[in-house]
């Protein structure tokens, strides 16, 4: 189920509700009661396991550094090109 950020006008509260995608939004505040609105808030994604790599590439290359890095094989690899 998605987590949804919302936000109480009356006391300033940023709450979340984990809800089914056809739940009605919530209008009330958890604490006070008063008019509570959904936000739009940037979706978090993150990749986890095994094969995938912060920058997209494995930290065990058998690829030169980028210093050394001269042949036209290595021209052509980003991690050279980002040096």
């Amino acid at each position: 189920m998605p987590l949804y950020e919302y936000h109480c006008e009356d006391c300033g509260l940023n709450f979340e509700v984990r809800q089914k995608f056809s739940d009605e939004p919530i209008n009330v505040c958890q604490k006070c009661g008063g008019q509570a609105k959904k936000l739009v808030s940037r979706g978090a994604f993150t990749l986890k396991g095994g094969g995938w790599y912060q920058q997209g590439y494995s930290q065990k290359s058998s690829c030169p550094t980028p210093a050394v890095a001269t042949s036209e094989a290595c021209a052509s690899c980003p991690k050279a090109a980002n040096a």
